[in-house]
């Protein structure tokens, strides 16, 4: 019995070593073509127009109003008060394609009648 069990003290003890976490070094190189590219990518995104879709045009007050009652309405949009002279006006989203401009559209114009949509630079 004691000899089976130095056989297996000894045999674990020999593979424990080989069972232990191994050091690793990930070494990531990156062509500068590809580093060019997603330069290029961003100039590109960055001089895209964006559609927003505007709710409200009109007098500071209400337009405070406007902003509160779309946050609690809609709570996942973002929306900005902007002022072009002489009007406060409520924007929202940057949508990057028609169709999803005009699919909030609809949604928002059930309780903001004067909303439109149009491309921002």
């Amino acid at each position: 019995m004691p000899l089976n069990l130095y056989r297996t003290i000894v045999i674990t003890l020999f593979f424990s070593g080989t069972m232990l976490a191994q050091q690793g070094k990930v070494d990531v190189r990156v062509d500068q073509k590809v580093t060019q590219l997603m330069a290029l990518k961003k100039e590109v995104n960055k001089s895209q127009s964006v559609i927003k879709i505007q709710i409200y045009s009109g007098s500071r007050k209400n337009a405070e109003d406007t902003l509160e009652k779309f946050k609690i309405d809609f709570p996942n949009h973002a929306a900005e008060m902007i002022y072009e002279t002489p009007n406060y006006k409520i924007w929202v989203g940057n949508f990057r394609t028609q169709m999803q401009s005009d699919r909030e559209l609809i949604r928002f114009r059930k309780i903001y009648k004067e909303a439109f949509s149009f491309r921002s630079n």
